[in-house]
Order: C-alpha cells, then sequence, then structure tokens
C-alpha cells in the first residue's frame, strides 16, 4: 500500500532501461510518477515508449545538467529515484568530461533541488563498478572505492556529492549500488544482451572481450524491487547499501549457460575492441547482500537462469530483436 506521505515519485533516467522497469513498477503500485526522459527533437521517451501504463505516466523531457530545471520538476515531489546518469564504461574513455558534467554536477543539481524542495527522501543509484577489481569477497560497503575507469571515477564523485548533502544539510538520501542488472530493453553494449542478440540474428561466431572476469548479475526486476525496499526504509537514510544475488559467475561461464538456454552451438571469439585497458579492467564483483537484507528483508526473487530465459525471451521477439544492431560493436 502506498504511503499517502511519499506519494509523488519523480524518477530520474526514467528512459533508460533499469529507469523504465522501475517506473512500470511504480505506477503499478499505485504511485504518482513523474518520469525524467533527456530531451531530443524527435520527441522519443525512450524504452518508455514500450511500457504497458504509459498513460498513468507524468513525462517530462530536459537534462538534469540544468540545475534551474532540476529545482523546476522537482517541486511537489515526495521522493526522488535518480537514476539518470551516462553509464557506458567504452564511451567514458573517448569523452570523460561529459560523465563529469552528466554524473556528478547532475546529481549535484538533483540533490540542491531536493532540499531547496524539502523532498522527503532521495535515492541515488550507483554502481558496483566504483568498487573496481574485488580486494576480498563478497564486496561489502566497507570495500574501498577504485576509480578504474572515468565512468567509475565519475559515479565515484557522484556517490561522494550525493552523500556529502546527507551530512552537511540532513538530506534524507540513500545510496543504492546494484551489482550487474540484466534483462528486456538493456543496451546491446552490455555482454548478455550481446550474447543474445548476436545468437538470436543467426551469427556463428559470438564476438566478446574478455571471458574471465566474473559478475553477480541480477534480473531487473529484483534490481527494482531492491530500490523500493530502501525506499521504504527510515534506517537506510546516510547509508550506502548493496543489491546483488551474492552469487558470482564468469563472462565465460555465462555464455555457456545462454548457449545451453538457446541450442546453440555458437563459437566464440575474442574481438580486441571490446577488451578494456588491463588496469581498467574489474576483473571480479561478487556482491555482499546481507545488509539489505537485515536493513528491508530483501532477497532476490529470480535465480540467473530464470532471470535468462526471460530476457531470451524478450529479445528473440523479432520486433524487438529489429531495435538492436547485433552487428555493430556500440560503446
Amino acid at each position: 500500500m502506498v504511503d499517502e506521505e511519499m506519494k509523488k515519485i519523480l524518477v530520474t533516467g526514467a528512459d533508460g532501461f533499469i529507469g523504465s522497469h522501475l517506473t512500470e513498477m511504480l505506477v503499478a503500485q499505485g504511485y504518482e510518477v513523474t518520469g525524467l526522459s533527456q530531451y531530443n527533437s524527435f520527441n522519443s521517451w525512450g524504452w518508455l515508449d514500450d511500457v504497458d501504463n504509459l498513460s498513468k505516466i507524468n513525462i517530462v523531457t530536459g537534462d538534469i545538467r540544468d540545475p534551474h530545471f532540476c529545482k523546476h520538476i522537482t517541486a511537489g515531489i515526495d521522493a526522488i529515484l535518480h537514476l539518470a546518469a551516462l553509464i557506458a564504461i567504452p564511451y567514458s574513455y573517448i569523452a570523460p568530461d561529459s560523465y563529469v558534467d552528466t554524473n556528478v554536477k547532475g546529481t549535484l543539481n538533483i540533490c540542491q533541488a531536493a532540499k531547496e524542495n524539502g523532498v522527503k527522501r532521495v535515492i541515488h543509484v550507483s554502481t558496483s563498478e566504483v568498487y573496481g577489481t574485488a580486494n576480498y569477497v563478497p564486496i561489502d560497503e566497507k570495500h574501498p572505492l577504485q576509480p578504474q575507469s572515468p565512468y567509475s571515477a565519475s559515479k565515484i564523485g557522484a556517490d561522494s556529492m550525493a552523500m556529502s548533502f546527507y551530512n552537511s544539510f540532513n538530506l534524507p538520501l540513500t545510496i543504492a549500488r546494484p551489482f550487474n542488472t540484466y534483462g528486456p530493453r538493456q543496451s546491446a553494449r552490455a555482454v548478455i544482451p550481446t550474447i543474445i542478440c548476436q545468437i538470436a540474428s543467426g551469427q556463428q561466431k559470438i564476438q566478446l572481450g574478455d571471458t574471465t572476469p566474473t559478475r553477480d548479475f541480477n534480473y531487473v526486476t529484483d534490481t527494482c524491487r531492491g530500490f523500493l525496499a530502501l525506499l521504504d526504509c527510515d534506517d537506510a537514510i546516510g547509508e550506502a547499501v548493496n543489491i546483488g544475488s551474492n552469487y558470482e559467475i564468469s563472462v565465460g561461464d555465462t555464455l555457456e549457460l545462454i548457449r545451453e538456454l538457446m541450442d546453440s552451438d555458437v563459437e566464440f571469439i575474442t574481438d580486441t575492441q571490446r577488451l578494456r585497458p588491463e588496469k581498467s579492467e574489474v576483473f571480479r564483483l561478487w556482491c555482499d547482500n546481507s545488509k539489505i537484507n537485515s536493513l528491508t528483508g530483501f532477497e532476490p526473487s529470480y535465480s540467473l537462469r530464470d532471470g535468462l530465459k526471460e530476457t531470451i525471451e524478450w529479445f528473440t521477439q523479432p520486433a524487438n530483436l529489429a531495435k538492436y544492431k547485433s552487428g555493430i560493436y556500440n560503446v
């Protein structure tokens, strides 16, 4: 049941992969949702164009890099789930300045606007990439932060900016730190969609980067459930909290599982342009999710196998697959 004092929700990055699923979930639970889609001249609302309950979403277009716009859209809002960010690691090697503008300054603008407009809760969405390659496993929230790419550096900066508003101004803020989320609508830049898309489009040789790193994969529905659990948890205010499965698997073994589920005999080949610089590759991510469990009782509901089945079913529908250019590596 929706808390009437927390009914009006702003989701930044609502037009993205995770944001569109989160927006759908909030609307289904009875929240009044404003979804921010990045302004463009094509009247495209990104993945929000594909959601089932579009008519129930108040969609606004704009840019979190504009502080005046952020103050405008946060007026009258009870809670903010801040997902808007540049997230592609390879592109951060090419255009790092844009990551500082969007991820760090954009977070500053949202936090400042929330402070000035008296927003009751802010969930700032971070990433497991801030931890870098694990010094120990599983990774808890006390693990050192390691900027192994301009992207992760910008998210470390964004996390620090967000937490400074809690420490300096008592902004009721939580840092949600999801590990590797996958599912329908994810960019083909990510490893699971790129494998599925290449197999589904009939390619016999799958191009990937390094397959030895391990990841803690989480189906998008579970990630969104984690955000909502933290939104409802007052004890999470002022805390950074991991969202993950407490299960690691290598990219290579993930490829084998997808190949099995898709009944495919494709061959794997290394595409050198998909390799990160050596010191920038994050070789091991494995989430300690005991903190979110103790705070909220949250546990993932999808196994990797079940989540992959749902993801494969979505990507292999011709109308969905047609939206992806599986033969092009998009940084």
